[in-house]
């Protein structure tokens, strides 16, 4: 085997352009459906969460207790036995169990307690007397939901996005490994299997840099919102 030179590595991956773009919007799309699916449905999961605890607007032990055990139930598990439990499920969903879109479903379901948990400890740091004054003045449950809680909170729930993100990030690449597309796929097939080891750090590096830009971005809007 010839040793690896820059010039022949950059030559490489130039060629792979089409392969490396495509496995971009591969990721792109697993990554978007399960952040969209988790804001949906995490974000009033984590609210109900929240106003279900003792001494909150909602208060209910008991569906505060069963809510919290069956998120801790799916965050238990490890997301690649996630993926294989879920394999029935998703081929009734999506009529298939390969590609991004499948893989969005194991995705998503991963997501939405993940961001749950998220928005609950969120709304946690924002000081009870903030509600009891809008209680006070005569403010609507939803009002205090919408226009205290999550004005409140704005800046962590960026904060928390931003955490999710990432995460599920190097969780898509590990649905790439079992057929979902993307970029991990990319650098398995490639940089494993084929032992080009030049496509696998650029798929790493390449991460890495999307990390950074997310990281930078989640940073910078989440100090824009926060009102402290």
């Amino acid at each position: 085997m010839e040793p690896i030179t820059f010039a022949s590595a950059l030559a490489n991956l130039s060629s792979m352009a089409p392969e490396i773009w495509q496995a971009c919007r591969e990721t792109a799309l697993m990554l978007g459906i399960g952040l969209f699916t988790a804001i949906l449905l995490g974000g009033p999961l984590g609210i109900i969460l929240y106003l279900s605890q003792p001494g909150q607007l909602f208060a209910n032990r008991v569906v505060n207790g069963v809510l919290g055990w069956l998120v801790n139930l799916v965050r238990s598990f490890p997301f690649i036995i996630l993926m294989v439990s879920l394999v029935p499920l998703t081929r009734v969903l999506v009529g298939s169990t390969i590609g991004p879109i499948a893989a969005a479903v194991p995705l998503s379901f991963a997501a939405i307690p993940y961001f749950a948990r998220l928005v609950e400890q969120t709304l946690r740091e924002i000081p009870r007397g903030v509600v009891e004054a809008a209680e006070a003045m005569g403010a609507s449950p939803l009002q205090i939901i919408v226009k205290v809680l999550l004005n409140e909170a704005r800046s962590g729930l960026i904060s928390s996005l931003t955490i999710l993100t990432i995460s599920f990030l190097s969780y898509s690449a590990v649905a790439g490994v079992v057929g979902g597309g993307g970029i991990g796929d990319l650098a398995i097939r490639y940089g494993y299997y084929r032992f080009q080891t030049d496509v696998m750090v650029a798929m790493v590096l390449l991460l890495v840099v999307i990390v950074q830009i997310i990281q930078f971005a989640g940073n910078r809007l989440a100090a824009h919102l926060d009102k402290r």
